[in-house]
């Protein structure tokens, strides 16, 4: 072997040996004991913000006066004993908690208030096209787009089985999603099916 091709070898070598020492190639998943599981790369569904329509409880821990249901009016406020007006819409319900209780600390109400929010009722959903029995339809926790075709009926045999149009609460239009368990459906979503390409 000459020193060219020899020095060739060791280059090559060493590099083998580099890449073997790296975290990923390119296009790759991590599968060293650091790497995530692959469950992990589905999206966080986030928390669902009040708005009007919505019915929050608040419960002021040891203050059963300042303890009820609330509306959530059409200027998106809510209105509490003793603290007058909240503005709601748009806040999570922890989010609601830290402002409840800021709002009772700075009225020197109370000097450390314990609160916690629930959101009661949410606003429904509608389910419109491809679907056996279009309409509005009660909201409930951790719903997604299939479970909400399921609650209208199920789909029509002319249903696309392939994508779905949504339009939250506050978007001026539809957006279209591909059709999979993954989609979340929130309190006030338009739901539309369309009819597949035959």
């Amino acid at each position: 072997m000459s020193i060219s091709s020899g020095r060739s070898l060791f280059l090559i070598l060493s590099a083998a040996a580099g890449l073997g020492a790296c975290d990923t190639f390119p296009g790759t998943v991590k599968s060293g004991p650091t790497a995530a599981p692959a469950q992990v790369v589905a999206q966080v569904r986030p928390a669902p913000r009040l708005q009007t329509g919505d019915k929050a409880k608040i419960v002021v821990f040891g203050e059963d006066k300042l303890t009820g249901e609330h509306d959530i009016d059409p200027r998106g406020r809510i209105a509490m004993p003793l603290i007058g007006s909240i503005q709601a819409a748009g806040m999570t319900a922890k989010e609601l908690e830290r402002a409840v209780e800021s709002r009772l600390k700075s009225a020197q109400i109370l000097r450390a208030p314990e609160v916690t929010v629930s959101i009661s009722t949410f606003r429904p959903f509608y389910v419109l096209g491809e679907v056996e029995k279009p309409g509005e339809y009660k909201y409930q926790n951790s719903l997604n787009v299939m479970s909400a075709a399921a609650v209208a009926g199920g789909f029509t045999y002319r249903a696309s089985k392939s994508r779905v149009l949504i339009q939250r609460a506050g978007e001026k239009g539809f957006t279209e999603y591909v059709l999979t368990p993954d989609v979340p459906i929130y309190p006030g979503d338009l739901i539309s099916v369309p009819e597949r390409y035959f």
